[in-house]
């Protein structure tokens, strides 16, 4: 059973407070905190609130903090304990120097009785935030022995994320581990505003011994996971880091207007913020200097000397504005070679020689380090198992090509940032250019199991062996590093997912162009399905991991999830991974992957590619967010067709029986049970044949007549297995673009 269980929405955060003790017993009051030399408060104004330090643009009363049409920096302290703004969210910390505020908030909880009934929920939240940024460096974390929780918000898009915890009850689950058993963890997306939590229960056997879930946002590294948090954690308070900026307006158009600059201390810097237009800007003091960069005389010179003084006695430091010293040696000693200390003179020479000497065998040891550590990496990683089977395979050698740390660092500019083309559950890509120019792809996977390492290597032979044009090419790996890198070559054109969702893109998709792709992607997982030795089942397809080169030409990428599946083996141990919306319901549920799960996922890009939906869109109403259960209630109100299609195709009056075809294949592929789809490659044979029919009009289109009885007969009979009410149907699990999680299970190849 699955059951939805959206939560009602509190404009505001509750509060955990405590009573306080009677006068007569009261403690002394708590010292006021120590504040820093430097001007943190406009002339008047209080600058504290209790223990917090509240620095401007922040404050407590009218006139002390920065207001505007677009954004109030009020901290409410009519209580002396400070909050945010007028409402009621906690305030831990405000810093000038990071621009972070620490604010607090209590785990979303909700109970059940043992039919998965909704008994009791506690502190359910929704926090929105104007000018403010969830860091995206904080975690979501979901506790609970049958729960999917999920959090939505806005950043430039809406989005969704969350992770499944699942656990046989309390002696299952393992003290601070959230693996997702008992507890799963999962970043956020980077500028996001809001957030809400939601919840779902998957399997209502474990509810009698663990009745509760939780879920909350803290920050990275603030919670250890405790088995007893699975009985009791609605009283705690979790730490979250947001991020900050003044006005919506960028530095160049800010500084136009003298009235409104924040930026008011001499010599100050203004910064954009990093999440775009829109978010404002932040103030620094200049290098050398410390303080408030929002107030006139807010910033003062770091006196170096006497926070860092270098210099050696019997020197003296002397402080040199703006941030420099100079050490002076008293009459009869010169300055040491380092400018730091003094010797008398005569003896600089030797001891010239000494430091030099020194450097270098500091030097020498610390590469002797490096060399070492690359070693252990390579060695970890399976680089001598690697270099065995290369030695075995001379056009396996050819194809791989083993890349230093050095060569991928100088590819990457050192893993620039403004370098990164993708991210996702699996790690992170970096565009890079190699010393002969060519582009290539260099993903950067998450750490791992070390009992993952033969895997791996098995995983980069497989894929180094594949010659598919539909199938992003391995060019080779590096092995040197913590984690082991991957070098693609590089594809230009984007993700499928991108020419189909994005607003501002340009792409028309002509049927012809729509049934290239869709053929094209099926001729290569059923290359990977049948062709490949042994087997391999993606299990992660997805328009946002179909690349499209220059030509629109469809390649397969992203194996990161991918099984090698041995033929002389049914079945072998694995987790449970994908992406929600893709993600075929009878794997989710039994823990069996087959090939037929990709068809499944397939089946979804088909509907994209039909429909121009997304995958899972919280914009449509709660019964059709998932595109598979959408597609397919639409194709009973079609006439043959998905009410839904897209206009260009439903008005292609040249290709209606085509598009026909290709939407019943669709919902053949998102049939709930496995049995009962297709398999790849028959997806792929006909796809091919279809587009020879358009490539070559002449071709006899007979199987395309319109037989009505027998497509209504088809259709009646694929539309009714897809809707049934079996435990498995499409109303008992609605997945959620991407967004990854993981379960024990089972692999099984049919």
């Amino acid at each position: 059973m699955f059951v939805w269980l959206p939560l009602t929405l509190l404009s505001q955060i509750s509060i955990y407070t405590v009573q306080s003790a009677p006068a007569a017993f009261a403690p002394a009051p708590a010292p006021s905190p120590a504040l820093p030399a430097y001007e943190i408060v406009k002339p008047g104004c209080i600058p504290t609130c209790g223990d917090l330090v509240v620095p401007y643009p922040f404050g407590t009363s009218q006139g002390c903090y920065l207001e505007n049409e677009f954004s109030s920096f009020l901290i409410n302290c009519s209580d002396s304990t400070p909050h945010l703004g007028k409402g009621s969210i906690p305030v831990r910390n405000i810093s000038l120097i990071d621009q972070h505020i620490h604010i607090s908030t209590r785990a979303a909880r909700i109970c059940y009785n043992d039919i998965a009934t909704q008994v009791t929920y506690e502190d359910p939240y929704f926090l929105g935030l104007s000018k403010f940024q969830v860091n995206h460096t904080n975690k979501f974390t979901v506790i609970g022995c049958s729960t999917l929780a999920l959090i939505t918000g806005s950043r430039v898009q809406n989005y969704t994320t969350g992770c499944a915890s699942v656990c046989d009850g309390v002696p299952s689950v393992v003290n601070g581990s959230c693996s997702g058993i008992g507890c799963c963890q999962t970043s956020l997306p980077k500028g996001a505003r809001d957030f809400e939590v939601e919840f779902r229960v998957f399997n209502n056997s474990v509810l009698a011994d663990i009745p509760c879930s939780s879920a909350f946002v803290a920050e990275d590294g603030f919670y250890n996971f405790s088995s007893s948090d699975l009985i009791t954690i609605e009283e705690r308070l979790f730490p979250v880091m947001l991020d900050w900026s003044v006005g919506t307006e960028t530095c160049a158009i800010a500084k136009k207007n003298k009235t409104s600059y924040a930026c008011v201390a001499p010599d100050s810097t203004c910064t954009d913020s990093v999440y775009g237009e829109g978010t404002g800007y932040q103030c620094r003091c200049p290098s050398g200097y410390e303080g408030n960069p929002y107030l006139s005389n807010g910033c003062i010179d770091v006196d170096e000397c006497a926070t860092s003084n270098p210099c050696h006695s019997p020197a003296t430091c002397l402080n040199q504005p703006p941030e420099s010293v100079q050490c002076e040696c008293p009459h009869g000693y010169n300055l040491t070679a380092d400018e730091k200390g003094c010797e008398i003179i005569g003896v600089s020479t030797s001891l010239f020689v000494l430091a030099v000497g020194s450097a270098w065998i500091f030097w020498l040891l610390a590469k002797r380090k490096h060399i070492k550590q690359k070693e252990k990496f390579f060695a970890q990683n399976g680089g001598f198992m690697l270099r065995e089977e290369l030695s075995k395979d001379n056009d396996l050698a050819k194809a791989t090509r083993l890349f230093t740390e050095e060569d991928l660092k100088k590819a990457t500019r050192n893993y620039d940032e403004t370098g990164i083309i993708g991210q996702g559950g699996y790690g992170t890509v970096f565009k890079g250019l190699l010393p002969n120019n060519i582009a290539v792809a260099i993903k950067k996977s998450k750490p791992s199991e070390q009992s993952q390492t033969s895997q791996f290597i098995n995983e980069v032979i497989i894929l180094s062996r594949i010659n598919h044009i539909n199938v992003v090419k391995l060019i080779g790996c590096c092995l040197e590093t913590e984690v082991p890198l991957l070098v693609y070559e590089f594809i230009t054109n984007g993700t499928l997912s991108d020419h189909i969702h994005d607003k501002d893109s340009s792409t028309y998709f002509s049927w012809e162009l729509c049934l290239q792709i869709a053929a094209e992607i099926a001729g290569a997982v059923a290359y990977l399905h049948s062709a490949a030795s042994p087997p391999i089942i993606h299990r992660d397809i997805k328009s946002a991991n179909i690349l499209l080169d220059e030509n629109f030409v469809a390649k397969v990428a992203d194996f990161g999830a991918s099984k090698l599946v041995p033929r002389d083996h049914a079945e072998i141990g694995t987790l449970v991974q994908g992406t929600f919306g893709y993600m075929d319901p009878e794997y989710f549920f039994s823990s069996a992957l087959t090939e037929k799960s990709d068809v499944y996922s397939f089946g979804v890009v088909l509907a994209e590619l039909l429909t121009g939906e997304r995958a899972i869109s919280f914009d449509r109403p709660e019964k059709d967010r998932s595109l598979a259960m959408y597609f397919i209630s639409s194709m009973r109100t079609g006439n043959g067709m998905p009410s839904i299609i897209q206009k260009s195709l439903a008005n292609d009056e040249k290709n209606i029986q085509q598009i026909k075809q290709v939407s019943m294949l669709a919902a053949r592929c998102l049939q709930v049970t496995g049995d009962k789809r297709p398999s790849m490659k028959e997806v792929a044979m006909e796809l091919e044949g279809l587009k020879a029919m358009v490539e070559q009009p002449w071709v006899d289109q007979g199987s395309t007549t319109d037989h009505t009885e027998t497509e209504y007969l088809l259709n009646q009979s694929v539309l009714s297995d897809a809707m049934g009410s079996t435990g498995l149907g499409y109303s008992s699990i609605v997945g959620f673009d991407n967004t990854s999680i993981q379960m024990t299970g089972k692999v099984q190849f049919r």
